[in-house]
C-alpha cells in the first residue's frame, strides 16, 4: 500500500460559471445593499468598537458597511498563500487552481469498525486523525472529526489538537469553540512551529460560523480575532439552510450568503491587515416537508457554482463542503449525495474543499466505512481534475497501427508500460464478474472498507515529532487542564 500523501491539487478543470457579467454584479449590487442599508449584527462590543475605528456606521449592536470601505478591506486578502506542515514535503498552496481535501469535523457519533453508531472516544478521534494521515488524497488531519466523549468538554480542545498534531504530520485545523480555546490552539501552534514563524506562515485554519440571517456572535469573532492577530486563515461561514435561515430562493439566499461571508471577511482585515482568510459556507437546503436539512440536491450545486464566481470576483480562496450525506447508512443515498456534491464543488473551483471524507447523517454521524471510500472518491476526483495527459500521445496513438482492425492492446508494449497509470483503478469498488465476486464471499462495499480500515490502522506508524516540541506540547496542555476548571457533568466516566 502507498501511503504517500498526493501533493495539494492543481485543478486543470474549465469553471463551471453559471451567471454571466451582469447577474454576478447583480448578486454583488443585493450583497452590497444588505450590508449598507439592513446591517449585519455583530453581538461582540470589542468588534463594534473596531468597526466604529473602522469608519463603519454603528447602531446598538447593528453594523451598516459602506461597499467602498467592504471593497477597500478585501483587496488585502491574500488571493493565494501556502500552508506549511511540519513536514515540509506535506506543504500545500491554496487559492488560484490550487485546492485541497480536508476530512468531517463535529460528528457526536461514529459508525465504528464494526459499523456500529456509538459515541466516540479519544482513541476513535485517533483513528481518524491515523487514517487522514494514510489516506493520500487527504492533506489535512481536520480536528474533531469525532467529538472525544470520554474528555471534559471544557479540556477537550487541547486533546483535540494534540492528537491532530501528533498522529500526522499533514496540516490540520485548530478549534474555535471560544476565544480562549482558540488562543490555547494559537499557543500550541507556536510551541510546534515556533512564535516567529507563526507571523508570516499559515500552519492551521480557524472556521468561523454565522448564525445566519446576518448574525456574527462574540464566541466566533472572539475566535476569530485570536487566529488573525496570529495570521493565521480562517474560514468565513455562513451556515445557509435553504428555506430555513435564507429566503426560499437560489440568487436571493447566495445573496444574502455573499453578504455576511462578505462583512466577516472585511472584519478580518479590520482585524489584521493582509491576514489570509477564505470565503467560507455551509450549504444545504430544508426539506419542507420535515425541515430537515438536506444533501446533494441540485440546488446546492447551483450555489456552488455561483459562490464560485463571487469568489473570484473579489479575488479571494473559498471553502465549500464536499462529500456531504444525509443517510443513516453508507448506502447508495450516501453515495449519490455526496458523489454531487464532491462533483460540484470540483467545478465550481473550490480550494478548501472540507467535509471530504466520512459526514453522513446530516454531519451525526463520521462512519468509518464512508471516510475510506469518499478519500478514494477524492483521489478519483484529483485524477479527473489534473486533466488530459498528452505526454505519450504519439506513442499510444502509433499501438493503434501495430494492432490494427478486430486485435487487441494487453499484450502491446505501450499498454504493459502504462496498464498501472493510464486508468485510475478503484480498490473499494468491485468490478469482477458476478461469479468472481460470490466465489470470494460476496462482500458488499461496506465490509471492504472496514477491512480496508482495519489494515491501513495495523500498518500505520507514528510520525516523528520533535521530541522538545512534544513535551512542551504535553506539558502545555498539563497546565491548561490544571487552570481550566470542570463542571461536575462534564467530569462524569464516559
Amino acid at each position: 500500500m502507498n501511503f504517500d500523501m498526493l501533493p495539494g491539487l492543481e485543478n486543470t478543470l474549465p469553471r463551471c460559471e453559471i451567471m454571466n457579467g451582469s447577474q454576478v454584479e447583480r448578486i454583488d449590487n443585493a450583497s452590497m445593499d444588505i450590508l449598507e442599508n439592513i446591517g449585519v449584527t455583530f453581538r461582540d462590543p470589542v468588534a463594534l468598537e473596531d468597526w466604529r475605528r473602522a469608519g463603519a456606521r454603528v447602531r446598538d449592536e447593528r453594523v451598516y458597511l459602506d461597499r467602498g470601505l467592504v471593497r477597500e478591506l478585501i483587496s488585502t486578502i491574500p488571493a493565494e498563500f501556502t500552508y506549511r506542515a511540519r513536514n515540509p514535503v506535506k506543504n500545500v498552496k491554496l487559492g488560484g487552481r490550487s485546492a485541497v481535501f480536508v476530512p468531517m469535523t463535529g460528528a457526536p457519533y461514529l459508525r465504528d469498525l464494526d459499523d456500529v453508531r456509538r459515541n466516540p472516544t479519544l482513541g476513535d478521534l485517533a483513528m481518524f486523525h491515523k487514517l487522514s494521515h494514510m489516506l493520500p488524497a487527504l492533506h489535512s488531519t481536520a480536528h474533531h472529526i469525532v467529538e472525544p466523549y470520554d474528555h471534559p468538554v471544557s479540556h477537550r480542545h487541547l486533546r483535540i489538537t494534540y492528537s491532530s498534531m501528533k498522529h500526522s504530520d499533514k496540516m490540520f485545523m485548530g478549534m474555535t469553540t471560544s476565544p480562549k480555546n482558540a488562543e490555547d490552539v494559537m499557543d500550541m501552534c507556536a510551541i510546534l512551529f515556533g512564535e516567529d514563524f507563526l507571523e508570516t506562515h499559515p500552519v492551521t485554519t480557524g472556521n468561523c460560523n454565522g448564525n445566519s440571517p446576518l448574525v456574527w456572535d462574540e464566541v466566533m469573532l472572539g475566535a476569530m480575532r485570536a487566529f488573525c492577530q496570529r495570521n493565521q486563515p480562517v474560514l468565513c461561514s455562513p451556515f445557509v439552510l435553504g428555506g430555513a435561515n435564507t429566503p426560499a430562493s437560489v440568487a436571493a439566499s447566495v445573496s444574502q450568503l455573499n453578504a455576511e461571508a462578505l462583512s466577516a471577511l472585511a472584519y478580518t482585515q479590520v482585524v489584521r491587515k493582509g491576514c489570509p482568510a477564505i470565503y467560507g459556507h455551509y450549504l444545504s437546503t430544508v426539506s419542507m416537508k420535515s425541515g430537515a436539512p438536506m444533501a446533494g440536491t441540485p440546488e446546492i450545486s447551483l450555489m456552488n457554482f455561483m459562490i464560485g464566481q463571487m469568489a473570484r470576483h473579489y479575488g479571494v480562496p473559498w471553502r465549500t463542503s464536499s462529500a456531504l450525506g444525509g443517510a443513516k447508512t453508507f448506502d447508495a443515498q450516501a453515495g449519490y449525495e455526496s458523489a454531487t456534491t464532491l462533483s460540484a464543488g470540483m467545478h465550481a473551483g473550490a480550494h478548501y474543499i472540507w467535509h471530504s471524507a466520512g459526514w453522513n447523517e446530516a454531519g451525526m454521524h463520521c462512519s468509518v466505512a464512508k471516510f475510506i471510500v469518499d478519500a478514494e472518491q477524492c483521489a478519483m476526483a484529483y485524477r479527473m481534475a489534473q486533466g488530459v495527459g498528452w505526454d505519450d500521445f504519439d506513442e499510444a496513438l502509433s499501438a493503434v497501427d501495430d494492432i490494427g482492425p478486430g486485435g487487441h492492446y494487453l499484450g502491446h508494449p505501450h499498454t504493459q508500460e502504462n496498464f498501472q497509470t493510464a486508468f485510475f483503478m478503484p480498490e473499494m469498488f468491485d468490478n469482477n464478474s458476478i461469479e468472481q465476486w460470490m466465489a470470494e464471499g460476496s462482500v458488499e462495499i461496506t465490509r471492504r472498507a472496514l477491512d480496508h480500515a482495519r489494515r491501513l490502522l495495523e500498518a500505520y506508524e507514528m510520525p516523528k515529532m520533535d521530541e522538545a516540541a512534544d513535551e512542551a506540547l504535553l506539558e502545555y496542555i498539563r497546565c491548561r487542564e490544571d487552570e481550566i476548571p470542570v463542571a461536575s457533568e462534564l467530569n462524569q466516566k464516559y
